[in-house]
């Protein structure tokens, strides 16, 4: 019992240290959601579970030893918020928060991109773990979704946090999301790869 509850909280920190940015996606997704109508709740949802399952997923296949992930590249996803942020900013209304993305596919790729450097984390944990204590991990990463889910949706039905981005939602969001994706490319280290294949 002490080790179940020990790995469940291992689970927890790591899940929580990893996906603590989702907050601020997940709210500005279900800020969205209230003023726009897309994506729809369930999407958000939706789209959270399959990112980050595809994300563990993936980690678990690379722990097992039956993939190898360039890491500098996985950077490159940092391209996606950048794009659709460029995307919402150059179709903006100023009288309607933009919706950045408008289907479930959407938020898990935003969700993978904004979580590419999670693999990272999540590979040598699951080579440490065994198969029971893998499943403990993945049982609560299921529960903290959910839990995530319910803060963003929580956040983004917030009155002032609804007034800030109905106010300034137009160039607020999109600004936010290419600050995510300039963020993942700096810190993956893949522009210095560019330059040095290029120079």
């Amino acid at each position: 019992m002490i080790d179940l509850l020990g790995t469940a909280a291992g689970a927890a920190v790591v899940f929580a240290a990893t996906d603590i940015d989702d907050i601020v996606i997940l709210t500005l997704f279900f800020v969205a959601a209230r003023t726009s109508g897309r994506p729809r709740p369930w999407q958000i949802v939706a789209g959270q579970y399959l990112g980050i399952g595809a994300l563990a997923l993936a980690s678990a296949v690379v722990a097992a030893g039956l993939l190898v992930v360039p890491e500098p590249w996985t950077g490159l996803l940092g391209l996606l918020p950048i794009a659709l942020g460029v995307r919402a900013l150059a179709r903006r209304d100023d009288d309607e928060t933009p919706a950045v993305v408008a289907s479930t596919l959407g938020v898990a790729g935003v969700t993978i991109a904004n979580g590419a450097d999670n693999v990272a984390v999540y590979v040598p944990v699951f080579r440490a773990l065994g198969a029971a204590d893998s499943a403990i991990f993945l049982l609560m990463f299921v529960l903290l979704i959910a839990l995530w889910c319910a803060a963003g949706a929580w956040l983004g039905g917030h009155p002032r946090v609804v007034r800030l981005v109905e106010r300034a939602g137009h160039w607020l969001v999109p600004t936010i999301f290419i600050g995510i994706g300039v963020v993942i490319l700096a810190g993956s280290g893949v522009l210095g790869k560019l330059v040095d294949l290029l120079g």
